[in-house]
């Protein structure tokens, strides 16, 4: 649609929708039928798996014109959406976040996490790489990469070298 931006490198698959004023980064890969509305942003290196669903309007109705009431939904760099999840609008998806298939999403996500069912509920957290992280005393290797990251409060994870002190 007109105003959408596509950036360098993605590959976009059959039966894809891309909207009015969707921006979609570098290397992003939309797999079959998804429909990427007005309102989603994705930034580089984000995956959308086959039949994955955005919304941009929180309450619907076919006779109420809401086009003033979209809601942004960022993806940030490097998220993977599984075949099948639900994202509701108005929501943020941290970097390198991983939905599994079939989630539905109906609040923020932070980075690296690992979130299934429905709704959403986090199990984990994933490395940049896409494994699995396993944390011992706060530190955890990526089996494929080997890069070290810490989980600081349960809360939040991050990469050694991005570590400040």
């Amino acid at each position: 649609m007109p105003g959408a931006v596509i950036g360098e490198n993605c590959v976009i698959g059959q039966n894809v929708f891309v909207g009015n004023k969707v921006v979609i980064g570098n290397g992003v890969k939309v797999q079959n039928n998804v429909s990427l509305y007005e309102g989603v942003i994705c930034e580089d290196e984000v995956f959308i798996g086959p039949s994955a669903v955005f919304t941009n309007v929180i309450n619907p109705r076919s006779a109420v014109d809401r086009k003033q009431e979209f809601r942004t939904t960022r993806l940030g760099k490097g998220a993977t959406i599984g075949a099948n999840a639900t994202i509701i609008c108005g929501l943020t998806i941290g970097p390198y976040a991983f939905i599994g298939a079939g989630a539905v999403v109906t609040k923020d996500i932070p980075a690296y996490a690992l979130v299934m069912g429905n709704p959403a509920r986090q199990t984990g957290w994933m490395s940049e790489a896409g494994e699995k992280l396993e944390f011992r005393d706060g530190v955890a290797a990526c089996s494929s990469s080997g890069t070290e990251y810490r989980l600081l409060d349960n809360v939040t994870v991050v990469k050694v070298d991005k570590l400040t002190s």
